[in-house]
C-alpha cells in the first residue's frame, strides 16, 4: 500500500489561500464539499484567468499590427521594444506557471502517493452496468470475501458476497453513499464488468474503477449536503443513467443510519 502522510491536511491547507474570490470568478463550478477542493478551484481560476488574459493580449497585438501596417519603415527602428519590455512578461508567466505546477504536484502527491490515515473510514465502491453499489464493513471493520459466481442482484446479493465468510455477515450494501462530515474516507474502487469512472464534482474527485483491480482514493469531507455521483467513462448504452447520490451528514446522524442498516442485515 501507500505510505501514510500524517501532515496531509496541513499540506493541503498550506497551499490553499482564501478562495472566495476564485469561486466568484468561476460561478458555474458546483459547491465544494471536500478539504482539498479549495486549492483545485484556486488553480482552475488562475488557469482560466491567464488563458483569458493571453487571449485578449494576442488579439490586441493583432489589431495593433494591422493599425500600424501603413507606418513608415524609417520609424520602425525607434520602436523596437527594450529588453525589459520584451522579456519581463514572458518571465513573469514562466514563474507563475512553475508555481502552479509545483502546487498541483504537491496536492496530487498528498492525495494519490500518500495513503489515508489509519483511522480513516473504509468504504468499497463497485461499478456495474449501470449502477453504483457502496459497501460498509460493519462492526468487525472487515469486508467479506466476494465470488463472481455468487453475484445475484435480483436475489439480493449484487456483489456476490460469500455467505461462508463470517466477515461478510454484517456488511452493509447501499445504493446511496452515506458519509459523516469531518471524517477522512478511503474508497476502494472495483468494477464487475467494464471500466467505470467514479466522478463526484462536488468533491472535486474522479477515479476509474477497473475490472480485476482494487484502486484507492481518499479525501476528507467538510460540508454536509447532497452531491451527485456520476460515471465519467462511457460504459455502454445506459451510461447516462449510471448515477447515484452522496449524502454528507453529521456524525451522529450517520451513526444512526449505519446502526439501522446493520440491524436490518443481522436479522
Amino acid at each position: 500500500m501507500f505510505p501514510v502522510c500524517p501532515h496531509r491536511n496541513a499540506l493541503i491547507s498550506s497551499v490553499s489561500l482564501p478562495h472566495s474570490a476564485i469561486l466568484a470568478a468561476v460561478p458555474w463550478m458546483p459547491g465544494n464539499g471536500a478539504l482539498h477542493g479549495a486549492i483545485f478551484d484556486r488553480l482552475m481560476g488562475w488557469n482560466l484567468a491567464i488563458l483569458l488574459a493571453l487571449f485578449l493580449l494576442a488579439h490586441l497585438l493583432l489589431i495593433a499590427a494591422l493599425l500600424r501596417r501603413g507606418a513608415a519603415s524609417a520609424s520602425s527602428a525607434a520602436k523596437i521594444p527594450s529588453l525589459l519590455t520584451k522579456w519581463l512578461p514572458l518571465a513573469g508567466l514562466c514563474v507563475l506557471y512553475v508555481w502552479m505546477a509545483v502546487t498541483a504536484e504537491r496536492l496530487w502527491a498528498a492525495d494519490r502517493f500518500a495513503g489515508p490515515a489509519p483511522a480513516s473510514m473504509q468504504v468499497e465502491v463497485t461499478g456495474v452496468q449501470f449502477q453504483w453499489y457502496f459497501r460498509y464493513p460493519g462492526q468487525d471493520a472487515a469486508f467479506g470475501a466476494t465470488r463472481p459466481r455468487l453475484i445475484d442482484a435480483a436475489g439480493g446479493n449484487p456483489l456476490g458476497i460469500d455467505p461462508a465468510d463470517p466477515r461478510g455477515h454484517d456488511d452493509v450494501i447501499s445504493s446511496v453513499l452515506e458519509l459523516p462530515a469531518g471524517r477522512e474516507v478511503d474508497l476502494r474502487l472495483r468494477s464487475q464488468d467494464v471500466i467505470h469512472g467514479l466522478f463526484i464534482p462536488g468533491m472535486r474527485l474522479k477515479q476509474n474503477a477497473v475490472p480485476g483491480m482494487v484502486l484507492h482514493v481518499h479525501f476528507t469531507l467538510q460540508q454536509p449536503g447532497s452531491y451527485a455521483i456520476l460515471c465519467s467513462q462511457v460504459c455502454g448504452m445506459g451510461h447516462a443513467r449510471m448515477q447515484a447520490t452522496l449524502r454528507v451528514v453529521p456524525p451522529a446522524e450517520f451513526d444512526r443510519w449505519l446502526s439501522t442498516r446493520e440491524h436490518a442485515v443481522s436479522r
